[in-house]
């Protein structure tokens, strides 16, 4: 029943693009390119998701989707892939603003073409101040830090470092933000150890901080890229129990620490709809002229227990949490 009711779906959805085409006149969704730039690379597994996301949108629709991004964490990089992206007129772009002052120009030079564009994942003030139509991702990044770190004061924790993967990413930099102004009502903080996405790197820098500095409490990675290394380095030097770990973002390895109660919690921002909701969206505009009025806010959600984990663990290892 659960796969008749997918394929039924998936053909009143194909159906309504289509009759929507035919009576305005508009493209077929068959006809429609839609491209991603987003500044994270492939290989993170926070970023893996996205594009699954996007990818199953373009199976459902039937649209062609076109996914860039930089191999490294890259701004330059990734506003030359706009510039391209731009040139080649599609009919709606999905872009990540990490760095507002590197993809100003371009976002801006695919408005004066009168592409849409959705801002994902980063950048939602940004987008709205160059003129963007919409945002899909998590609530500010800042406030979920804020969230964040009240949390841990109610638990009495800190002193808390902040392990940043992508130094120059403004939703980091907001993150941490967030989460030290959570701590401060209670007398706590935040210092931020800067790394490479190098796994190595990621465990020879938080060891050689957390030696000069005995009295932190917890460890909280700003993304899962940066978790998935430290939780066998908390493992191999027997820290559960002595330090706290945290996470934003979630992988199949931060819900298995989770469920095995090491892991305080991971924050989930349900990044496959970041992938999969842009494209709907850009589709039915070019169909039908549709657009949604609001932003469309995809967390965070704390997945703090063993349940919490255990439930999601399954599509986490199928690339879709």
């Amino acid at each position: 029943m659960k796969i008749l009711a997918k394929l039924a779906l998936a053909a009143l959805v194909s159906a309504s693009f289509l009759t929507g085409a035919q009576a305005q006149k508009l493209k077929e969704a068959k006809d429609v390119r839609i491209t991603f730039v987003v500044h994270g690379a492939s290989s993170d597994p926070y970023w893996s998701v996205v594009k699954r996301g996007a990818d199953d949108a373009a199976k459902l629709t039937g649209a062609t989707v076109e996914y860039y991004n930089p191999q490294v964490f890259d701004v330059v990089e990734q506003a030359r892939l706009m510039d391209a992206a731009v040139a080649s007129k599609p009919d709606g772009i999905a872009v990540s603003i990490a760095d507002a002052d590197a993809m100003r120009k371009s976002v801006q030079g695919a408005l004066a073409a009168e592409i849409p564009v959705v801002v994902v994942d980063s950048g939602e003030i940004p987008g709205e101040e160059m003129g963007t139509t919409l945002y899909v991702g998590t609530v500010s990044e800042y406030d979920s830090g804020k969230k964040a770190g009240e949390r841990l004061a109610k638990d009495g924790i800190l002193k808390v470092v902040c392990i940043n993967h992508e130094v120059g990413n403004v939703s980091l930099d907001d993150r941490c933000r967030g989460l030290n102004d959570g701590l401060a009502p209670s007398g706590g903080g935040t210092q931020v150890v800067a790394v490479t996405p190098d796994p190595a790197d990621i465990t020879r820098r938080t060891e050689a901080f957390l030696s000069a500095n005995p009295d932190v409490q917890a460890v909280f990675a700003m993304g899962a890229g940066a978790a998935n290394p430290l939780i066998p380095y908390f493992t191999e030097k027997e820290l559960w129990g002595k330090l706290k770990l945290y996470t934003f973002d979630i992988s199949p390895e931060v819900l298995d620490s989770v469920i095995a109660g090491q892991m305080g919690f991971g924050m989930d921002a349900q990044q496959y709809l970041m992938g999969f909701l842009p494209v709907i969206y850009m589709v039915q505009n070019a169909t039908h002229g549709f657009w949604p009025i609001n932003d469309s806010y995809t967390g965070p959600l704390f997945i703090d227990t063993p349940a919490k984990a255990q439930a999601m663990l399954g599509l986490a290892k199928d690339g879709i949490r």
